[in-house]
């Protein structure tokens, strides 16, 4: 009965306010205290209880009360943090307020009149209340006063924290003097004692930290800028110096994270007969964490690069380079102990590959489902320290991130709504591919039975990342045609160190490029004959680097020598052009990158999205001209970065080694023209006002890097034929087994440099991943829908 009272009389408050015509004198404590002192509502109860369109005409016709009612729950959550709440009276005061802020900002956010209301000092905040802490000239900004209380109230002893004093009245902490680096939520980075748990404190941080991720949520309702000035006023504060809880609060939301154990005690079904309260919380901390380091990435990124010249100091973060503003990105490029690195590695790849965990009963271990934040936090740790990035690329410990990665990018592959998942792990697999130990690494056998519908084969890791390259180009949707670059890239990074590639991951590098050299293909679209020289590429690397173990792939490249041939002799005259055209002009042909490989064993077409789920819109992607940079290898192995305008040629022909996209349009700006235009063109076959011609053929036709594979061809093919005839094999085992004693020692051309791509940020990834980040924190924000139906500008939201 008495929630149901205590509903009845918060709606009988929203509506009395809804309804005044004059404003309510700030000093009328009866009136506002009905919206947080004599109720007991859940969260979910005040989303249905405040209506969207009664806190809009709040807004609108009594604009007084509504900025009254916001400084009075600020002022309420000012008041309990200074006195640390010792009563439940106050504790439930703080939830009443957390919440009401958590409804309303959003509405405050989109009317770009009342942005800036919370960053103003409201007049007589001095005398009403205790908002006022520099006098009545230097009063802070309700935003920073708002902030500064949550940041307090996250570690309220006996609220969100263990209280380390017995209890009672008298023996309350001062909140003011108390040291907060000793009530960090969890043992890990930086702190050594794992607090008992205590679901009542894990429910009270998470309320605050749905609150702190609305006040940072303003980015969703400006339109995407690349703008250096676009810094979120909210994160920028809440981030620095002014905020003497940083340090700590930083270091509890990552090892929370890091620390969870889903699985928990193992029992079956156990988390169908307990709710969890700490997923909810390692879930909100995982999106303040991510949010938090989206800022000054440039900088944090040359902090990173310096600790890695700065000696060792035995505390968890190193004292000195100063680096960003940014204390959370700053904090997180100084992380540098061994054991830091091996605990927030571990947690990662604990909870990444959760989802891929089998049994026998169905249903029966819980499954994560903010794997999508989890990639963006890993992602930053790997920018951001580069300490940690070498850290992961030392052992064999990255491999227990690379097979979720590829998990998730197979099994999105098909799911229109999972494009921005789908490029996050790209972009992982292309910043891990820059260091060659990556490349080194994938060496390892591959012998997990992981979930996956990919044929059996007997190899590597660097085979089973080829099967899923193969099948996500061969078999995916559309919209993921921007990413065939990117992927085949990755390709050409690793290849110079795989030591023998399986039969399977050969073949399917050879389908590769026999769909992506047919002369259709090829010349329908300006891009298409870069997929041909990363192809080439990746098998010079081989051939010239690791021939010895590779018999397999020189056994597929002989039987498909005809590919190669073709391509030597492929026609430049503008009627075979035209013919090679006419050829793919049929009715309700897409354009595809990956029409040409429509076939293929196993595979299934991509299906459409479940009806009613919700996607966010993306930002278009650079071209990968735009977020790689090229690298030399040299001879005793360091890197040399060449500049863009270089030409690097193999030293035995004219062959250009690096394909570059540079002379080409971004293909991010060409596939969102496509994409528009697909349905009016649909029977063409042909990019949008694109006409080859001769001199466009040859002048990229000339460069084509085949002088190594024709010169083995020509030697091998005519040795491999003699043996057939002489003792009448038609056995392959045979022939492999020729292949694998056989040497091209000094029959090869000069080996040419190894070229690496390196990922490398631009304005332009820095808005895409805003744009996905954010999309990502809206559709998981759904129990309450804090921004559902706002005027969000950042992306578009589009029911599939």
């Amino acid at each position: 009965m008495g929630n149901a009272d205590s509903k009845l009389h918060f709606r009988k408050a929203v509506i009395q306010l809804t309804t005044k015509t004059q404003p309510v004198e700030a000093t009328d404590d009866a009136f506002w205290d009905q919206f947080w002192a004599d109720t007991a509502t859940k969260v979910q109860d005040i989303f249905a209880l405040v209506p969207a369109a009664e806190i809009r005409a709040v807004r609108e016709e009594s604009p007084s009360n509504l900025a009254t009612l916001c400084y009075k729950a600020v002022e309420k959550l000012v008041q309990a943090a200074d006195s640390g709440c010792p009563s439940d009276r106050e504790r439930q005061i703080v939830l009443n307020c957390t919440r009401l802020l958590t409804r309303i900002l959003p509405y405050i956010f989109e009317d770009a009149d009342w942005r800036g209301f919370f960053w103003s000092t409201v007049p007589g905040a001095g005398r009403a209340g205790s908002l006022d802490e520099e006098g009545e000239d230097g009063a802070r900004p309700l935003a920073e006063s708002l902030l500064l209380a949550i940041a307090d109230l996250l570690f309220c002893p006996d609220f969100t924290v263990q209280s380390h004093k017995k209890s009672g009245p008298d023996a309350a902490e001062d909140m003011q003097s108390m040291d907060s680096c000793e009530y960090i939520w969890e043992a890990g980075v930086g702190f050594a004692q794992s607090p008992p748990l205590n679901y009542i404190h894990d429910i009270n941080r998470t309320e605050l930290l749905k609150l702190l991720l609305t006040c940072f949520s303003e980015t969703m309702y400006l339109p995407p800028s690349s703008e250096c000035k676009s810094l979120n006023p909210w994160v920028t504060f809440f981030s620095s110096t002014d905020n003497r809880h940083a340090l700590p609060l930083f270091t509890s939301l990552l090892n929370v994270v890091c620390g969870y154990d889903p699985v928990g005690y193992g029992i079956p079904y156990n988390h169908l007969m307990f709710s969890d309260h700490r997923e909810q919380l390692v879930e909100q901390a995982v999106q303040i964490l991510i949010v938090t380091l989206e800022h000054e990435a440039r900088s944090a990124t040359m902090s990173g690069l310096r600790t890695l010249d700065s000696p060792a100091s035995p505390s968890a973060m190193e004292e000195e380079p100063a680096g960003p503003d940014n204390l959370f990105v700053n904090y997180l490029s100084r992380i540098h102990r061994e054991e830091d690195f091996s605990f927030l590695l571990k947690g990662l790849t604990k909870l990444l590959n959760n989802p891929l965990l089998q049994t026998y009963l169905p249903h029966s271990t819980k499954k994560i489902q903010f794997h999508q934040e989890l990639l963006i936090l890993f992602w930053k740790l790997c920018d951001f320290n580069k300490k940690f990035l070498f850290f992961v690329l030392k052992s064999s410990d990255v491999l227990d991130m690379l097979v979720p990665i590829l998990f998730y990018l197979n099994d999105a592959r098909a799911d229109q709504s999972l494009v921005g998942l789908m490029h996050i792990c790209v972009f992982i697999l292309l910043l891990l591919s820059g260091e060659r130990n990556f490349g080194v690494r994938l060496n390892k056998p591959f012998i997990l039975r992981v979930p996956m519908d990919i044929p059996v084969f007997t190899g590597t890791h660097a085979d089973l990342l080829i099967v899923i390259f193969h099948k996500i180009i061969t078999s995916g949707h559309q919209r993921l045609q921007p990413l065939f670059d990117c992927l085949l890239t990755i390709i050409v990074n690793v290849s110079p160190y795989l030591k023998s590639l399986s039969m399977v991951a050969a073949n399917k590098l050879l389908h590769l490029l026999e769909a992506f050299s047919s002369q259709w293909f090829v010349f329908s679209s300006p891009q298409n004959h870069h997929l041909v020289f990363f192809l080439l590429e990746v098998f010079n690397n081989i051939i010239q680097y690791q021939f010895d173990g590779n018999f397999n792939l020189v056994y597929a490249i002989i039987r498909k020598r005809s590919i190669f041939h073709q391509l030597a002799n492929l026609p430049s005259d503008m009627p075979s052009i035209e013919k090679a055209l006419q050829k793919k002009k049929k009715p309700a042909t897409r354009i595809s990158r990956a029409s040409s490989v429509e076939t293929m064993e196993g595979s299934k077409p991509a299906g459409p999205a479940e009806p009613g789920t919700l996607k966010a819109s993306l930002e278009a992607t650079p071209g990968l001209d735009k977020i790689t940079e090229k690298s030399q290898v040299g001879e005793d192995g360091t890197m040399v970065t060449l500049p863009h305008s270089d030409v690097v040629q193999a030293p035995d022909s004219n062959a250009e080694a690096v394909p570059g996209a540079s002379d080409t349009e971004s293909n991010s700006e060409r596939d969102h023209e496509v994409y528009h235009t697909e349905s009016e063109a649909a029977g063409s076959g042909l990019s949008i006002s694109w006409n080859p011609n001769s001199d466009w053929v040859v002048s990229w036709k000339t460069k084509l890097p085949l002088q190594t594979i024709m010169r083995l061809l020509q030697v091998l093919v005519p040795q491999v034929e003699k043996i057939c005839i002489d003792k009448g094999l038609t056995d392959e085992s045979e022939i492999l087994k020729f292949l694998q004693h056989g040497t091209l020692v000094g029959l090869l051309p000069v080996p040419h440099p190894i070229l690496i791509r390196k990922y490398q940020a631009n304005a332009g990834t820095a808005i895409w991943f805003r744009t996905y980040m954010w999309g990502v924190i809206y559709l998981r924000n759904v129990d309450p829908p804090i921004w559902y139906d706002t005027d969000i500008r950042l992306f578009e939201i589009q029911r599939i």
